[in-house]
């Protein structure tokens, strides 16, 4: 049944979603509500950025329409809106980075403290067990705000965020459907309500794009894997699935998090604001090493379906080797990336 309904809201949230973006587009060039290329954007046109418009529309009605509505959706909800709203008024006037961060701090205390979503047990991994409450709650807010923010950083690429949001929620929804024994339905659902409205976003952004999704788009889909991680790794540990749930929770989403704490050293480092927009991003240095926007996605999306495949195989492997060993790969790789960078500019300029 769960299936039934799972497929009815992500035909819902794609038809929304794609039948909104065309008007979104003639809008939001009629209202000059663009974003303008510069020294640190790829695009080269004036680009609506009102995309996370269609995508909330997409999700938000298919998810009340076909979902069970229980206490900790109820919340998830209402703090969506929240997330919805700065974004939307970052992508038409810019909002200064406290305040997005204030308002995403409001959003997730709703999520954590209302809605009671929090982790609570590291099983084993690292060594740590059990948390003490006040630290888990805490914890929870970091990685809430943390993974919501790594997704809003890699959006700067056609077909990026999107891609990568919808190949996470596959991940998770199959998790969760084949190992939850039910009791974890309104997650599929979800899941596919957001792959519905990104998959009719991609239409219009994946090549040669016409919309961005923008802070809107990219914060809300931040915030939804948050949400869907955080509940697979509360997920009462089924005995076939073999690997530790905070493992698969966090294989998935590596390259976002990792490229964000390469990114915030580098800011540091250089004596600015960690929350200081740049173009450091892996994604921008493999693009000016000359790979095409569409192989770029590919190689992000290749990269996560082998880390995910690599912890299933490594089951038996303790969880703490596992964890150190996927950092050590994916940060190794961006060396080596950075590397040849730094490399062809030093080429380049003699």
């Amino acid at each position: 049944m769960v299936l039934y309904y799972s497929i009815l809201s992500f035909f819902w949230a794609f038809f929304v979603a794609l039948f909104a973006i065309p008007s979104i587009i003639q809008v939001a060039h009629k209202k000059q509500l663009l974003d303008i290329p510069s020294n640190r954007r790829i695009h080269q046109i004036d680009t609506p950025r009102l995309g996370g418009l269609a995508i909330f529309a997409g999700f938000i009605s298919s998810l009340m329409l076909f979902g069970d509505i229980n206490v900790s959706i109820q919340k998830l909800i209402a703090s969506t809106i929240i997330i919805f709203f700065i974004g939307l008024k970052d992508d038409m006037v810019s909002v200064s980075a406290f305040k997005k961060f204030f308002m995403q701090i409001l959003a997730t205390s709703i999520l954590v403290f209302l809605g009671d979503l929090r982790i609570d047990n590291f099983q084993g991994v690292l060594g740590i067990g059990e948390l003490p409450e006040g630290m888990s709650y805490f914890f929870t807010l970091i990685v809430v705000i943390g993974i919501t923010n790594a997704f809003n950083l890699i959006d700067g690429l056609d077909g990026l965020a999107g891609s990568l949001t919808i190949l996470v929620c596959l991940i998770y929804s199959t998790i969760f459907l084949l190992y939850g024994n039910g009791k974890y339905d309104a997650e599929v659902l979800m899941s596919f309500c957001l792959i519905g409205s990104v998959l009719a976003f991609l239409r219009y952004n994946i090549y040669k794009a016409e919309i961005f999704m923008g802070d809107t788009g990219s914060l809300i889909c931040g915030f939804i894997i948050s949400f869907l991680s955080i509940k697979l790794i509360s997920m009462e540990h089924p005995i076939n699935l073999g690997s530790s749930l905070p493992i698969l929770a966090m294989a998935p989403i590596i390259i976002p998090i990792a490229d964000t704490i390469r990114v915030f050293v580098i800011r540091l480092f250089n004596g600015v604001s960690p929350f200081s927009p740049d173009n450091n991003h892996l994604h921008h240095r493999l693009s000016k090493l000359g790979l095409k926007p569409l192989i770029i996605v590919l190689l992000y999306c290749g990269y996560t379906i082998f880390n995910v495949v690599l912890c299933l195989l490594l089951n038996a492997i303790n969880d703490t080797i596992i964890v150190l060993l996927m950092y050590a790969i994916i940060f190794l790789a961006m060396f080596v990336i950075e590397l040849v960078y730094n490399n062809k500019i030093k080429q380049e300029t003699c």
